[in-house]
């Protein structure tokens, strides 16, 4: 029983090592013909064709006219705060006497009761008729007193005294005193009208028609119209490129009284023009920078304003004309990298050049070393490319090489498909050989 079972084991091991004989046969017959047939990556040289399109600009020396960006707010030429230099009710204000009102020079603002100030006119004029009337009187008597002392002096020389000057001396003063007293009431009755010192308008109003005020009352905030003027900060770096007007000792004002745009976005667009007066006598502690002030004469005519008029204390931002340039190569500042490079095309090739600039502003910059006239600027606006990629330009036509070079890579193409179908066959033949 037992030999049976170990006959019929046998034929089972000798099956399973059959077995195990086939499949490490084509175990290795698969990794001779991985081995021998490697894969093979499609591999092309480097293109020479363009990767992109660019706008470029030709750069040539031209002539610019600088223009330096500053900002400031209008501040008034002169602004006045109203009096009152007497007392009295307020009986009557002009139709003008309000917040915003313009006036003229001359103009009757205010007008207080002015009654008790006529009384006190009267009583200085009485009170010099009286004192003109003792002078006369005494100077009758000093008239007198010569001419007794002439008939009974027996010629020698009379006293003052005698003479009666002191008495006269008196008089006269009694009349200055009564003449001062009459120009002091005629004076507080004319400050009952409270009258414009110069043409302007209402800053700000601080009575109204029947309120008593008294000496020293604030009664309005006022400024001038005839100009207003605007302080505006000068980079350090364009004070080179404006001639400013400058004061000296010896020789007076120097420089010119450069032209400035000034606009605002307040209520739309508003646009006014005007002219550098000054320059500052100090550099700014804060800032650290140069203040030079604009004027706009007659801002607030219809004819100056472009829509609304100015208003005081509006924040403006300034255009001042500088210098002009004979021969500057301008650039915009859109196609400058960090501020230190850009970008040229060379012989189809894009090129990196790094740059120094003379000046610049938030729209153009002036080369001062870097690029020569003839070089071609790109403008469109590129990202992380390197120095050498071949681009084309817009406008022009694509290189040919472009059309040789994408034939090429065709017939490459079609080549290693057919090396592939040879090596294919091949391995079917070797296989069925095995």
């Amino acid at each position: 029983m037992s030999q049976n079972i170990q006959l019929s084991e046998q034929p089972s091991t000798k099956k399973k090592m059959i077995i195990l004989a086939v499949i490490v046969g084509v175990t290795l017959l698969l990794a001779a013909v991985i081995w021998g047939n490697p894969p093979q990556s499609k591999r092309f040289k480097p293109s020479k064709a363009s990767q992109m399109t660019v706008a470029t600009k030709l750069l040539a020396p031209q002539y610019y006219q600088v223009i330096v960006e500053s900002f400031g707010t209008v501040k008034p030429r002169t602004e006045s705060i109203l009096f009152s230099q007497v007392s009295g009710q307020i009986n009557d204000v002009s139709m003008q006497f309000r917040d915003g009102g313009f006036f003229e020079k001359g103009d009757v603002l205010v007008q207080l009761d002015d009654r008790d100030h006529k009384s006190d006119v009267k009583v200085s004029q009485a009170n010099l008729l009286s004192a003109n009337q003792v002078l006369l009187e005494e100077q009758a008597r000093v008239s007198q007193a010569q001419t007794d002392w002439q008939r009974l002096g027996n010629g020698k020389t009379a006293s003052a005294l005698v003479l009666r000057q002191p008495q006269l001396e008196a008089a006269k003063a009694k009349v200055l005193s009564a003449q001062a007293q009459l120009d002091k009431a005629e004076l507080s009755l004319e400050r009952t009208k409270i009258i414009a010192p110069y043409a302007g308008r209402i800053l700000k109003k601080q009575v109204g028609l029947g309120q008593v005020v008294s000496a020293n009352t604030q009664l309005a905030t006022i400024f001038a119209v005839d100009y207003v003027e605007i302080r505006l900060p000068i980079k350090n770096k364009d004070l080179s490129l404006i001639n400013l007007p400058e004061e000296y000792r010896d020789i007076g004002e120097q420089g010119n009284k450069n032209d400035v745009k000034l606009t605002s976005d307040l209520m739309g667009h508003q646009e006014w023009h005007g002219k550098i007066v000054r320059t500052e006598s100090a550099i700014d502690e804060q800032s650290q920078q140069l203040y030079v002030v604009a004027q706009i004469n007659r801002p607030y005519d219809a004819t100056t304003s472009n829509g609304a008029p100015i208003k005081i204390g509006q924040y403006v931002t300034a255009e001042i004309q500088g210098r002009a340039l004979t021969s500057a190569l301008v650039i915009p500042s859109s196609a400058i990298y960090q501020g230190s490079y850009v970008y040229t095309v060379e012989k189809g090739l894009l090129m990196r050049k790094e740059i120094t600039l003379g000046w610049q502003n938030g729209k153009q910059a002036i080369v001062k070393s870097g690029l020569v006239a003839g070089d071609v600027l790109v403008l469109t606006s590129l990202g992380q490319v390197s120095s050498g990629t071949p681009v084309s330009i817009e406008g022009q036509p694509r290189e040919i090489n472009q059309k040789k070079s994408n034939k090429k890579r065709r017939g490459k193409s079609k080549e290693n498909r057919e090396n592939i179908v040879r090596k294919k066959g091949a391995k079917q033949t070797e296989g069925e050989s095995l």
